[in-house]
């Protein structure tokens, strides 16, 4: 709509200065004929904006005018107020400042968007780690946070899985990355991803470290998860599932990718798996909605486990029963 572009034109130019009518075209995906109708119709109404020509030329506001209009249309104004983590914010020390910036823009919402605004927030809330997973202490979260935000060097005892167990190591922290209630620093040089709750002491230092220009910490996280999952799924298991069940995670993508459909209405497909052990747990949740067919070693696991649990329960009476 063009009321949204006219507030969008707007904002964008008053958080990033000068813009070019091919720029604001662009980003608002329009043509630079509508971004010069939109620029008229923005100075008739009095909006004391300009333009200069030239190599160097383009839009810009007067210098010191700022507009308290937020263009938030009613969905953002829900999105905004659903994606304020209490939580994650106030274990960054930040939680009274999330709370200070709500308040606020909640204060500077027309009645209807506020209205929208509560109503998300009074019904949705968002917990994000497992029923069973403990929550992580991480007491040294707010000085890794502090170093992100000032490139200051940290020094840290860190506890890994593997031999030595517990190692130094000079952190250049680039950013933090919060995972299913699991908060980790991706830091240099490498970068390489470290489990903030694993720090067992931390120094910090004057020192300033200079963050890559071309570093994209989503990115980065991204293409992590990615070779998570290639290095944690090695092997491979042929299983067929039961109309109607469905598996998790990257084997129920291949499920749906290469899964076909027998005759009698199962599914076969070829699915990746962790580990025998892994899988034999996994597997066995499913009970008889699943077969597998191959490993030979993963088939026959299941197979003795489901032949020691028909002797354990083959008896009609539990152990110290009448």
């Amino acid at each position: 709509m063009k009321s949204s572009r006219l507030v969008s034109i707007l904002l964008l130019l008053q958080t990033r200065g000068r813009m070019t009518a091919a720029q604001l075209a662009e980003e608002l995906e329009v043509s630079v004929r509508t971004v010069y109708r939109d620029v008229e119709a923005l100075g008739a109404a009095g909006v004391p904006l300009y333009g200069d020509a030239g190599h160097a030329g383009g839009y810009r506001l007067l210098d010191g005018y700022r507009t308290r209009l937020t263009g938030l249309t009613a969905g953002e104004a829900e999105a905004l107020f659903l994606a304020g983590a209490p939580g994650p914010a106030a274990q960054l020390g930040l939680g009274s400042v999330l709370a200070a910036a709500q308040l606020k823009v909640r204060a500077a919402l027309p009645a209807e968007l506020r209205a929208h605004a509560d109503r998300i927030s009074g019904r949705f809330h968002l917990d994000a780690p497992g029923w069973y997973a403990d929550a992580d202490d991480a007491p040294y979260l707010p000085a890794v946070a502090d170093a992100v935000w000032s490139s200051r060097v940290l020094h840290v005892l860190y506890r890994r899985w593997r031999e030595p167990t517990d190692v130094e190591r000079r952190l250049e922290p680039y950013g933090l990355v919060l995972k299913a209630g699991r908060w980790y620093v991706v830091a240099g040089p490498g970068p390489r991803t470290y489990r903030v709750d694993q720090i067992l002491e931390l120094t910090t230092h004057d020192e300033e470290f200079i963050r890559p220009g071309g570093f994209d910490l989503a990115a980065y996280w991204a293409a992590y998860q990615r070779g998570f999952h290639d290095r944690l799924h090695r092997g491979e298991a042929v299983v067929r599932l039961a109309p109607g069940t469905t598996l998790t995670g990257p084997a129920g993508e291949a499920v749906r990718r290469d899964g076909r459909t027998d005759d009698d209405g199962w599914t076969r497909a070829t699915v990746p798996i962790e580990s025998v052990d892994h899988a034999h747990a996994e597997f066995l949740r499913l009970g008889t909605a699943i077969e597998v067919l191959a490993p030979d070693e993963l088939r026959s696991r299941i197979a003795r486990t489901v032949a020691e649990l028909a002797e354990r329960y083959g008896n009609s009476r539990a152990p110290g029963g009448d």
